[in-house]
């Protein structure tokens, strides 16, 4: 397999521009990040793996991250990378999609793998909600993808790896958005996509309430709660940062146990790489048994009441 130069990296949070100076680092022959950030934060990627950073500043109050488009643009017209990798966020693909058409070319969606090989990017990705894989090549100067959680893992911080900081001039956009009101949202302490273990919830629960029990053993095996999409999106019992199927995270834990979910595909895609998997369902002919290691039968409010006590146990 052989790497293209130039690889660039975008994210809107710092552990997602760490994970894609990991890939970046895998393609290319040299890694730059786009950071706007503090000056330490925009260093620390060197620390990642990135030989240069182009630092567009400290975020402003008054500039909005999309009014920052017109400043990258200027960027990969000037320096003309072969490869840019952005997170798929909401706001990371918007300007996916501006900076596309402003090269003239289009951008390569969710991939969940990136080849470079004779001089051209290759993109592998989901379609028919997970019933297939797509494979793409690039044919343009420079490649726009788009690289969701867990594809790549970041790096260790190296503190001696040297690299260049270099300070970019802000250009003005010609059509600026303006804020009208903040609320803030509130935060979500949780990051599926490193948990060594997850305890997910699906429609088996029929009371939110009961989703305690689910809690309660997660905490005493010292893992995360994930649940499935309509728990999150339909129901809304838990936050959507806990949503794991095709379109929310891509897990690739030691243990996933799945509590209640029938594993419908979209599900299914967004657990694949685990390690093991465990599923509890008193319906034994779910398709989730079909590709479960281990599987209980059994209804899931006399299953987890045994587990959690099995558990306490342990720890006396």
């Amino acid at each position: 397999m052989s790497s293209v130069k130039k690889v660039w990296v975008f994210a809107e949070k710092q552990d997602a521009l760490a994970q894609l100076c990991a890939g970046a680092a895998q393609l290319g022959q040299e890694v730059s990040a786009v950071v706007l950030g503090t000056k330490d934060e925009a260093e620390k990627m060197i620390k990642l793996s990135a030989d240069k950073v182009y630092w567009l500043g400290n975020p402003k109050p008054e500039k909005m991250l999309e009014d920052y488009v017109e400043t990258i643009a200027d960027l990969l017209k000037k320096e003309r990378p072969h490869l840019l990798l952005i997170q798929p966020s909401k706001r990371g693909m918007l300007i996916a999609g501006r900076l596309a058409a402003g090269l003239g070319t289009s951008v390569l969606v969710d991939a969940s793998e990136l080849i470079s090989a004779d001089e051209s990017i290759h993109s592998t990705h989901m379609v028919y909600g997970g019933a297939a894989f797509r494979k793409e090549k690039a044919l343009t100067e420079t490649t726009i993808a788009t690289v969701g959680a867990g594809v790549y893992t970041a790096l260790p911080e190296d503190p001696a790896r040297q690299g260049e900081v270099i300070e970019v001039a802000f250009v003005e956009p010609a059509i600026k958005i303006k804020r009208t009101g903040k609320k803030v949202k509130e935060s979500v302490s949780v990051n599926l996509n490193l948990a060594k273990r997850i305890v997910s919830v699906g429609r088996g629960f029929k009371n939110q309430a009961d989703i305690k029990m689910a809690e309660e053993l997660a905490g005493l095996m010292e893992a995360e709660v994930g649940c499935s999409r309509p728990v999150a999106e339909g129901l809304n019992w838990l936050p959507i940062e806990r949503y794991v199927g095709i379109s929310g995270a891509i897990v690739k834990p030691e243990l996933y146990l799945a509590v209640g979910i029938s594993g419908q595909v979209q599900h299914m895609v967004g657990i694949s790489q685990s390690r093991v998997i465990v599923a509890i369902n008193k319906d034994k002919q779910a398709p989730i048994f079909k590709q479960a290691d281990y599987g209980i039968v059994g209804d899931l409010n006399k299953v987890l009441p045994l587990l959690i006590e099995k558990f306490k146990a342990r720890k006396q």
